[in-house]
């Protein structure tokens, strides 16, 4: 295959390992959470037919995803698909539109069965947004519903994970989740200090967070996930330790630490704030000193961003592989992929045009063609597949790239494997059979990821119009 080096924000740098100069990446370039961005994402001319675009693919280990686009306060760094509030019964519209998407997609998908050829069957489902809890106790039963009745998916015999916020973890609504099966909650705190949440532009106090966590763990869903953001000005390393210890008291099963993005059309976007060295330097201290509280109190890393307590349970499947099995997006903030194609629909930041979007949405009544997207061709797949894979602490198993592409990714990957070898971000200890990052590679995931991007999808990123 042909490979052209990616083009990243660098300066010069000597691994103190090698003796080697090498082009050190910023370390805060962009969270890679799918691949290829969905500022990537084209319209795809008058639509492929969702029947005829999933014939032949692999169904049997399906991943369900239910986008819910409503908050109460839109965050200052948030850029998710997501609106404040839903005036004039626009969450039953939105219900409505998702049914009708469920029974489109269902019925493209064939006929249901227990994982054989051909068959349609559903390894994990999740709910996310968004709020998904924005809805009320009824409204999450019918979102329930449509997983199950229109899709088929078993919710009490899949992992499922539903995203919330300490507004929204109401007791009405967490019994409705724990009766529908769900196996994980994921809260986002960000902050347990009030004047940060502040200064995030989140409007929360701590007491009302506790008393959420409080109703969560009442209701004994298998695996909470609290969320934390490091980065978000005034805040310090010991202002820091008390978030991190504060989420600690709770005993939850993962914690997500992410670091703050100041992102176009965002709040905080709009207050002109900007990354500079002394902000990276920031960000990068923050999170060695959160890592290695996790991994003191006996956490184990996974990613760059999430830590698990060993010997709790799993909030995902055992059976679904990211790199190569398919996902179904219900709603207009959800994106699908099939091997040759990642759709979903139109994406924004901007409050008016997010409106729109999801006006349009509800308005639909043909979902049985993709709109937006973007295809995957042989490149693209090794790039995702490498991206999905070396990002997780874990590695990536060598023998498993190669019998899928008939390559090894030093066949593929020469001059960006030799550029992380040099930097120290590759784990020399792993052996020849094992492609893993160094604690400082997972430090730099999200250099480490963006310089995988192929010259294509960059190309479209930086020609996408902000909105």
């Amino acid at each position: 295959m042909t490979n052209s080096t990616s083009t990243i924000n660098s300066t010069s740098t000597t691994n103190a390992a090698t003796g080697s100069s090498a082009a050190a990446p910023r370390p805060y370039e962009s969270y890679v959470y799918a691949y290829p961005h969905k500022t990537a994402y084209r319209r795809l001319g008058d639509g492929p037919v969702l029947r005829e675009t999933w014939a032949g693919e692999p169904t049997d280990a399906l991943s369900l995803y239910l986008h819910i686009p409503f908050c109460e306060v839109r965050c200052g760094f948030c850029n998710l698909f997501t609106r404040i509030g839903a005036p004039d019964e626009l969450t039953t519209r939105y219900l409505d539109a998702l049914d009708r998407q469920a029974t489109a997609v269902r019925d493209a998908l064939g006929p249901p069965g227990d994982g054989g050829t051909g068959a349609v069957r559903f390894a994990a489902a999740a709910f996310g947004g968004g709020t998904p809890t924005y809805l009320d106790a009824g409204e999450l039963d019918r979102l329930c519903d449509i997983a199950e009745k229109r899709m088929g998916a078993d919710l009490r015999a899949l992992p499922l994970s539903v995203e919330t916020s300490p507004a929204t973890a109401t007791a009405d609504r967490l019994a409705v989740l724990t009766d529908r099966g769900a196996t994980r909650l994921s809260i986002g705190v960000q902050s347990f200090v009030d004047a940060e949440a502040k200064a995030a532009v989140r409007p929360q106090r701590r007491t009302d967070v506790e008393t959420a966590l409080g109703r969560i763990r009442d209701a004994r869903i298998p695996v909470l996930n609290i969320d934390l953001i490091y980065g978000i000005d005034g805040q310090t390393e010991e202002s820091w330790r008390r978030s991190l210890d504060a989420a600690l008291a709770w005993d939850p099963e993962e914690l997500y630490l992410y670091p703050l993005y100041i992102r176009p059309l965002t709040g905080l976007g709009r207050l002109g704030a900007g990354s500079d060295a002394a902000w990276d330097a920031q960000r990068l201290r923050l999170y060695r000193q959160g890592r290695d509280h996790l991994l003191d109190r006996g956490y184990e890393q996974v990613s760059m961003r999430m830590f698990r307590r060993p010997g709790s349970a799993s909030g995902g499947a055992d059976d679904y592989a990211c790199q190569t099995d398919g996902m179904i997006g219900l709603g207009c903030g959800a994106r699908s992929y099939t091997s040759r194609l990642h759709y979903s629909f139109d994406y924004a930041v901007d409050t008016r045009e997010i409106r729109n979007i999801i006006d349009r949405y509800t308005a639909t009544e043909d979902f049985s063609r993709a709109e937006l997207g973007y295809r995957i061709d042989e490149d693209e797949a090794r790039r995702r597949h490498l991206l999905q894979s070396v990002l997780q602490a874990r590695g990536m198993e060598v023998a498993g790239y190669r019998e899928r592409f008939g390559t090894g990714p030093a066949d593929d990957f020469p001059a960006e494997l030799d550029l992380f070898a040099a930097l120290g971000w590759l784990d020399g200890s792993a052996g020849p059979g094992l492609l893993r990052l160094s604690p400082e590679g997972l430090a730099h995931s999200d250099a480490l990821g963006p310089a995988l991007f192929s010259p294509a999808v960059r190309a479209a990123m930086a020609a996408y119009e902000q909105k």
